[in-house]
């Protein structure tokens, strides 16, 4: 029996099945569809973020307590008196300077928590379109802040009118002759719109300053400390600045002060010439879209 040969023992393949070295390897390709994300999912992620957190729910909630249940003690309080001595709905004025506080604290806590955990990295993979990412956390807290603040206003609105309406006008009442129908305290079309909607948006806008602030200064403690400096420390200022010379200076600081804008809103100015309510609140969204520029250009420029 002879031996095969090589040749015959090796099975021969045909040129054109032989495989080609330089062929891709096969890819995977998953059966789970693939989207390109959008505004609509940064924003569904952050509302998600936002409802989740103890802190949202304990934060508005003393807001709550703060302008309700002072602003029900303010309307027992001048409820006492047989004549009016106060616009009909300015009592809700005093819950709201301390309600303000847990808006801004939590429009700095709603970015500055995951710069403190590190989430912000899972957040950034998630989304690397920072730009969206802060648009959407923007959006989602003012939207809320502005709802439950106004929520908050309109209840201790009605409050004050139901306790309020009705007094009538002392022989040295100083307020306007508008406020009195029949010789009755009452309130306008226009005092209820700048005492509920007008004063949600304030406070709002303040939180989404306070949003900008801690996004671009990354820390809680400071974000915050920052923020009671902007809202009381021109007020304090203004209090030391007795000198003539200095006149000018602290009227401004008094005028444009977070807290006077709030009670212009309410018809009690810190001064008889202290402005325009909706105007100083024109003026507070034109520094809130410069802290939020500001913020976007920084969050594009930093690392995570």
């Amino acid at each position: 029996m002879s031996t095969p040969t090589p040749q015959q023992q090796a099975p021969q393949v045909p040129p054109q099945q032989q495989p080609w070295q330089g062929a891709p390897a096969p890819t995977y390709t998953s059966p789970i569809p693939i989207r390109s994300t959008h505004l609509g999912h940064a924003l569904t992620s952050e509302w998600t973020k936002i409802r989740s957190v103890r802190s949202t729910m304990w934060t508005l909630g003393v807001m709550f307590v703060l302008v309700i249940g002072i602003g029900l003690v303010t309307a027992m309080g001048l409820s006492s008196s047989s004549y009016a001595e106060v616009p009909l709905l300015s009592g809700g004025l005093f819950g709201l300077m301390l309600g303000q506080i847990c808006i801004v604290t939590l429009g700095v806590l709603v970015i500055t928590s995951e710069y403190g955990t590190g989430m912000i990295r899972t957040t950034m993979t998630a989304c690397p379109a920072r730009g969206r990412v802060l648009a959407a956390k923007a959006m989602v807290f003012f939207g809320l802040s502005f709802t439950m603040t106004l929520i908050a206003t309109t209840l201790t609105a009605l409050i004050q009118s139901s306790m309020l309406s009705g007094k009538q006008a002392s022989e040295f009442s100083s307020l306007p002759p508008e406020s009195f129908v029949n010789g009755e305290l009452v309130a306008s079309s226009g005092e209820w719109l700048a005492a509920t909607v007008g004063a949600s948006l304030y406070v709002a806008l303040l939180g989404l300053l306070a949003l900008a602030v801690g996004a671009m200064l990354r820390h809680s403690a400071g974000a915050i400390t920052t923020m009671l400096g902007v809202i009381l420390l021109p007020l304090l200022l203004a209090l030391f600045m007795q000198m003539e010379s200095l006149r000018d200076l602290q009227e401004a600081l008094i005028d444009y002060s977070p807290l006077n804008g709030l009670a212009t809103l309410y018809e009690m100015p810190m001064r008889d010439a202290g402005g325009n309510g909706w105007g100083l609140l024109a003026v507070l969204a034109g520094v809130t879209v410069a802290a939020l520029l500001g913020a976007f250009a920084l969050t594009h420029k930093r690392d995570v």
